[in-house]
């Protein structure tokens, strides 16, 4: 998951296209350091640029493939980040928090009541967190192996009847026509019904 460990840069959240147009400009230099322009620079734009790449990887480094908003935030110190806090409900993202007796828990939406100095109360709650988001991980993957599987199965379902059409037309035994119609010429005509005989008009004649 992305995450901040350093200072919360001012409009993390509220003007993300900036701070994306900053990771765009980290991932420049890194282009540049690979394809060899950024040997072609002078020694002193050089330091500058190292300078300028390792203050945005100490800031933003962590955040680099977050391609949008973040659909929920996890909080340690809500006091310390208090910008963070209300950043995210200016976008009403919801938070989650350690709360502290000496905080106001209202801005936050699910507070966890635990001591947000101690390093042994963070790391109790970080893994639970990190578990819980593990499986949820492992859930969606699963939901969307099933989806692939369905739409799968369903174009199969479709493309069957026609492989069948396929097969059938290529077992199919070709028709030679000009066979047919010699053998229709060589086979005798069939005889015709016989029609009945006529009266004899010598008996009619008497019967009158």
């Amino acid at each position: 998951m992305p995450s901040i460990t350093e200072r919360w840069a001012g409009g993390m959240l509220t003007n993300f296209p900036t701070i994306r147009k900053a990771i765009k400009k980290m991932n420049t230099i890194d282009k540049m350091k690979e394809d060899g322009t950024f040997e072609k620079l002078a020694k002193r734009e050089r330091l500058q640029v190292n300078r300028q790449r390792e203050k945005l990887e100490k800031n933003l480094g962590s955040i680099k493939d977050m391609s949008r908003l973040p659909s929920a935030l996890f909080i340690v110190d809500i006091q310390k980040e208090a910008n963070a806090v209300k950043e995210a409900a200016r976008l009403n993202i919801p938070v989650f928090a350690m709360v502290d007796t000496c905080c106001d828990p209202t801005p936050i939406d699910y507070v966890i009541p635990a001591n947000d100095d101690a390093t042994k109360s963070i790391e109790l709650i970080m893994d639970i967190l990190c578990k819980a988001i593990e499986e949820g991980l492992a859930e969606r993957k699963l939901e969307k192996e099933k989806e692939s599987e369905q739409e799968q199965a369903e174009g199969d379902a479709l493309v069957k009847p026609a492989g069948k059409k396929l097969r059938a037309r290529k077992n199919a035994k070709p028709v030679d026509v000009e066979a047919e119609a010699e053998a229709a010429e060589a086979a005798p005509a069939e005889a015709a019904p016989a029609e009945e005989p006529e009266a004899p008009k010598a008996e009619e004649e008497k019967a009158e």
